[in-house]
């Protein structure tokens, strides 16, 4: 499953881009929005199927940030729900609709199976937390005070604030790809009976990998803000 890669040069460099990964994830953002646009279009007392679904999809996102995060919480929704419905999208579009469109250059898959994709989220969750965290702690959020000790703790704190971000971009991108290349397997092994309880499988593995995602994010900003990290 190779990508479509498109190179250039700036200044001398060569610059490789994964264009199928790019147009996928517009693809994504631009379904997330304009659901979204829809959704919060009309908005009335008596809600519409659509806004109900919206209603209840929000609060979803309030309850789990009430339930691991206490106090001001509701600031962090933006991110939490931006986070979960893209990679919702992102993780069911290569089981089904992009499957059907074939391209000289190969398969459209889902942008989820790029590891520079879910770096680049990894480290948007990784500034978001520490911002949150230096705004709610200030200098104490690196270091609690200047003894051997806590110069020690606050280096170990700092080591571990990096490596959060590598397990959860590793953690999508190993799951979404090896559920691709499983689903390509049984293509060329049995093209029409055996695909499908795979791809069953995988749109359950596309929710919680995003449920996943969306947990760890909230749980790295409740530790960065909470009275104790």
């Amino acid at each position: 499953m190779e990508h479509w890669v498109y190179n250039f040069y700036l200044n001398n460099h060569l610059i490789s881009v994964n264009l199928d990964t790019l147009f996928t994830m517009w693809f994504a953002m631009l379904f997330v929005i304009i659901m979204a646009f829809f959704a919060t279009r009309k908005m009335s007392y008596v809600p519409t199927k659509m806004q109900a679904v919206s209603e209840a999809v929000m609060k979803f996102f309030y309850g789990t940030l009430d339930t691991m995060i206490e106090g001001k919480n509701r600031e962090h929704v933006p991110l939490v729900a931006s986070l979960f419905l893209f990679i919702l999208t992102a993780n069911l579009m290569g089981q089904l609709p992009l499957r059907l469109i074939h391209i000289k250059q190969g398969e459209l898959a889902s942008p989820t199976n790029d590891i520079n994709l879910t770096a680049a989220m990894a480290v948007i969750v990784l500034i978001y937390y520490v911002s949150m965290g230096i705004k709610a702690k200030g200098r104490k959020f690196f270091i609690h005070d200047f003894s051997f000790t806590g110069i020690v703790m606050a280096l170990v704190e700092i080591l571990e604030m990096f490596t959060r971000p590598l397990s959860l971009a590793i953690r999508l991108f190993a799951n979404i790809f090896a559920g691709e290349i499983l689903v390509s397997i049984a293509l060329g092994a049995m093209a029409y009976f055996l695909p499908l309880p795979i791809m069953l499988f995988e749109i359950l593995v596309a929710f919680i990998q995003a449920t996943v995602f969306m947990m760890l994010t909230i749980a790295y900003v409740g530790s960065a803000i909470g009275e104790e990290h």
